[in-house]
């Protein structure tokens, strides 16, 4: 790779076979457009439809189901038993769920497409004598482009010239001041990207001054390409959702299989039919698989996207929503995303220490400041809906925004007091000069700059309206708050005047030279006052910081900035206090990454880091249990936004790099919006596990219902259709209804959930067992109820007693016991849901509180209710209609569930 930085202006031309007066040919930039090719930034190839959707079948549970289907239809086959229903319901609830992720996966691609689209930058080039606009994609190494105030820099270049040109290169490098930059330098061989000042880099943005460069590279060629490729080749991690939703379907598809192997030898020992046991092995598995919870999760996930969405985030992975309910640490980009991204004034000092922005000093000093400056202020409309915008360099923009909040309008100021001459900005006296023609008749210049080099030029101060010599008293109390506000980490500007003859006359065309002219002008000065500003953090996020220590969560700010300013920050924001400690890249370039997994947790600031650094703090975080999430906007943020658990990147401000890594993009790139995901992530992790809770309990009490009828030598109460029935129809509503209930009052007062924490901690087993256990034994009730007191009627001298026991000669169906045990299973499972939405009694959250719940119990209800009484879909389900007698024992039974959980949670 070629060090553009370490060679001549000349010698990169001549490399470049480019013309510093012509640019390049139209014929030579198609040719080189065929060699570099489009100077866009790669992206990994997107998946087709056919793979996404062959993808969602590679889930354990899944599999496991798809085998059943197949197994039953092939075995029903052999026997001369052509049966489709089982299969088919088996697989279209299957599907459905494929399609389902499909879409969700389609609809946040689009999302981040016209996030994409947002900008499309143009420049302007030199093409055969001729300064043009192009589109950026169309620029080629060779290309001389033209860069001022406010314009994008398309592609890596070799500045030729460069005229008090500054580069805001917060995105590449994470330095929050723009970085002046100097086309004449020869740099070493080795400088560091962020010092490369003979440089422009993609994604800069130019703040001030004009330049000409040559371009060096394009695309992915760039700098900003090779992280590019970085990202392109790492792979996210597993969500905690995720491996423990494979680890709980793993472990069901395998109890299925137990369960189907222990009752099919049951069977056979005794003496019952082999296919028989077969298809009521079929029937268990399919009792013993929530089928329906992979579709159940995929929409809950997706009502929370929605959710999201509307809160400024778009999700572009499903699992991500959850994730960030389990976050520990919250690794968080400084510039843009805890703060403002715009330097701000916030403090103004006389001789006599800080002063309020409305005294007439106040006033004084920031008319001074406002007419020394480059900077344009437009004012459009009128009274409320007026609108104030700033075109210039970061600094000179806070000061003229600082005299505008102040009722001091440049534009008036300017018309006023009319500027006559001036000696711009130079980097190297780190000063600037204007000089003006006052009403009164006074000509005065004003010189702002750097403190320490402008107080050695100033022999005056301004003291209560008037101008004093300097003493050494005074030089000594300038100075301490001077050390006093750069100790803060502000930015320092000072502020100096000085009248001249009013026969002096200046001009632009004055043959003095600069040199000259500065000697004149910036010498025997009156030094007026002191201007601090600084980058503020955003209003939001000290109580969004708040929330996440409240929350369990460590939030650590990761930075390329200067750790004095980062300090600074972080304590303002409440993310560093006395106890903790921060660390430079440098420190942790000596650090081996064992020491740093060690030494981590007393860490909450880093700062002055690169993008290696930065993924190297994720992976120690991670190395130590935490789960990780990490926000950022820049190109420097993407390769950490990529190894993190979660990765939050900024909508409006944010690179297309950092949004293609990330698994979520907050669109107003607000870091309070991270607050409200993680509340939102926790809620929704609960409402997942009150599902899994729900369904698993109604499949054991399903499992329960046919296992002890085997045990009893009974007739299998219930069969393979009505179970899918069950599973997919009267389970999945309330279960999705259950993903709409609101996050707990106190949710975010927990601590995060381990990621090594199961989702079955917490006696939840205990309870699913014993609920199941009360909706199989209420479900096996109805059954005998039914065979003994109405079946009987009309199969009395079939049946055969023994003991308590009640068999069934096996030619017999058992119309009536069947039905009642598959309505009470069903509507005992709708009242049940009930019992899910919270660990407190009904009574205190209220029993009508989630209108979705009540609406799918009532859907349900009806649904069976029609299932049973209507002839051909009775036919089908093989069910008959009930008299009013037996539906009053149906309902009896079904409301067991509510009254035995309500008496187990007590005064909860």
């Amino acid at each position: 790779m070629m060090n553009w930085h370490n060679i001549t202006k000349e010698e990169v031309l001549k490399t470049l076979e480019s013309s510093y007066d012509n640019g390049l040919s139209k014929k030579e930039v198609i040719k080189r457009q065929k060699k570099y090719g489009l100077n866009i930034l790669e992206s990994k190839k997107k998946k087709s439809i056919i793979i996404k959707f062959l993808s969602q079948f590679t889930d354990f549970m899944i599999i496991t189901l798809i085998c059943a289907a197949f197994i039953s239809f092939f075995v029903s086959l052999l026997h001369g038993r052509l049966d489709f229903v089982d299969p088919v319901i088996i697989l279209l609830i299957i599907t459905l769920n494929a399609i389902l992720g499909v879409l969700q996966e389609t609809k946040a691609e689009k999302s981040l497409v016209a996030l994409q689209k947002m900008s499309a930058p143009t420049a302007l080039a030199l093409r055969d004598h001729e300064i043009i606009s192009v589109d950026a994609k169309d620029l080629v190494p060779g290309d001389i482009i033209f860069l001022e105030t406010g314009y994008f820099v398309p592609a890596d270049a070799r500045l030729l010239t460069a005229v008090n040109l500054r580069i805001d290169e917060a995105s590449l490098t994470g330095e929050s001041h723009p970085v002046e930059k100097n086309a004449d330098l020869i740099l070493k061989e080795d400088t560091l990207l962020a010092d490369r000042t003979n440089m422009v880099m993609a994604t800069g943005i130019v703040t001030y001054g004009r330049g000409i460069a040559v371009i060096t590279a394009t695309g992915m060629h760039t700098e900003v390409g090779h992280i590019a490729r970085l990202i392109m080749d790492d792979e996210t991690p597993m969500t905690p959702l995720q491996k423990r939703l494979a680890s709980t379907g793993k472990a069901l598809g395998i109890a299925a299989l137990l369960i189907c192997i222990i009752i099919f030898l049951l069977g056979i020992l005794k003496n019952r039919p082999i296919f028989d046991m077969f298809m009521t092995s079929v029937s268990l598995a399919v009792a013993a698989i929530p089928e329906g919870l992979p579709a159940i999760v995929t929409i809950m996930l997706s009502l929370g996207v929605q959710r999201m969405a509307k809160k400024n985030a778009v999700i572009r992975k499903l699992p991500a929503v959850e994730t960030l309910g389990s976050a520990t640490v919250i690794c968080s980009d400084k510039t843009g995303t805890l703060t403002q991204n715009k330097m701000t004034v916030t403090e103004l000092a006389s001789i006599h220490g800080k002063e309020h922005p409305d005294t007439l000093f106040s006033h004084y000093l920031l008319s001074l400041a406002a007419l020394c400056n480059d900077s344009i202020l437009q004012v459009t409309g009128k009274g409320k809906h007026s609108t104030v915008t700033a075109t210039g360099e970061p600094t000179e923009k806070a000061l003229i925004m600082a005299a505008f909040h102040v009722d001091l309008l440049k534009p008036k100021l300017d018309s006023t007091n009319p500027r006559i001459f001036e000696i711009p900005f130079d980097s190297t006296r780190k000063l600037m000069t204007t000089v003006h023609n006052y009403p009164s008749g006074t000509i005065r210049s004003i010189t702002k700059g750097a403190f320490d080099v402008l107080v050695n030029k100033c022999t005056h101060i301004y003291q209560n309206g008037k101008q004093v010599p300097m003493t050494n008293v005074h030089l000594q109390s300038i100075n301490k708050l001077n050390q006093n506000m750069a100790e803060r980490a502000l930015r320092v500007i000072a502020v100096a005047y000085k009248d001249l003859p009013t026969e002096t006359v200046l001009h632009k065309n004055t043959s003095k030279s600069t040199e000259e002219m500065s000697d004149y002008l910036e010498t025997a000065l009156t030094l007026v006052g002191l201007i601090g500003m600084i980058d503020p953090p955003r209003q939001e996020v000290a109580n969004a910081v708040l929330t996440c220590q409240m929350a369990g969560i460590k939030p650590v700010m990761i930075t390329g900035d200067h750790i004095s300013t980062a300090c600074a920050i972080a304590k303002e924001l409440g993310i560093m206090t006395s106890d903790d400690l921060a660390m430079t890249g440098q420190e942790l370039s000596l650090m081996d990454q064992n020491t740093l997994i060690d030494k981590i947790p007393r860490y909450r600031v880093f700062a002055r880091v690169s993008p290696e650094h930065k993924v190297r703090i994720v992976k120690a975080f991670q190395a130590r249990g935490e789960v990780v999430a990490m926000t950022g906007d820049g190109v420097n943020d993407a390769p950490a936004l990529k190894a993190a658990d979660i990765g939050c990147a900024m909508g409006i401000t944010g690179t297309d790099v950092a949004k293609n890594a990330a698994d979520m993009i907050l669109t107003d790139d607000n870091f309070a919006t991270i607050v409200a995901a993680v509340k939102e992530g926790r809620g929704i992790y609960d409402n997942i596990k009150k599902a899994i809770h729900f369904l698993l309990s109604c499949n054991i009490g399903e499992i329960m219902t046919i296992f002890v009828a085997i045990l009893l030598g009974l007739p299998s109460p219930l069969l393979a259709v009505q179970l899918l029935w069950v599973n997919l129809v009267t389970d999945s509503l309330p279960a999705i209804s259950l993903g709409v209930e609101p996050a707990a009052k106190d949710i975010m007062k927990k601590k995060p959930i381990p990621p090594d924490k199961g989702m079955f901690a917490d006696g939840l087993v205990f309870k699913i067992v014993f609920e199941g256990i009360l909706i199989g034994s209420l479900a096996l009730l109805a059954f005998i109820i039914g065979i003994r007191v109405y079946d009987a009627e009309s199969i009395k001298d079939t049946v055969l007693h023994h003991g308590s026991t009640v068999q069934i000669a096996s030619n017999i169906t058992p119309y009536i016991g069947r039905t009642m045990a598959f309505a009470v299973l069903s509507l005992s499972q709708l009242f049940h849901s009930f019992n899910m939405r919270s660990e407190h009694s009904l009574t205190k959250i209220g029993f009508f509180s989630n209108i979705k719940l009540l609406l799918s119990f009532i859907v349900c209800a009806f649904l069976q209710i029609i299932v049973i009484s209507m002839k051909p879909l009775a036919e089908i389900f093989k069910v008959v209609p009930l008299t009013p007698a037996q539906w009053s024992v149906v309902l009896v039974l079904s409301f067991m569930p509510i009254v035995v959980v309500e008496l187990q949670k007590g005064k909860k």
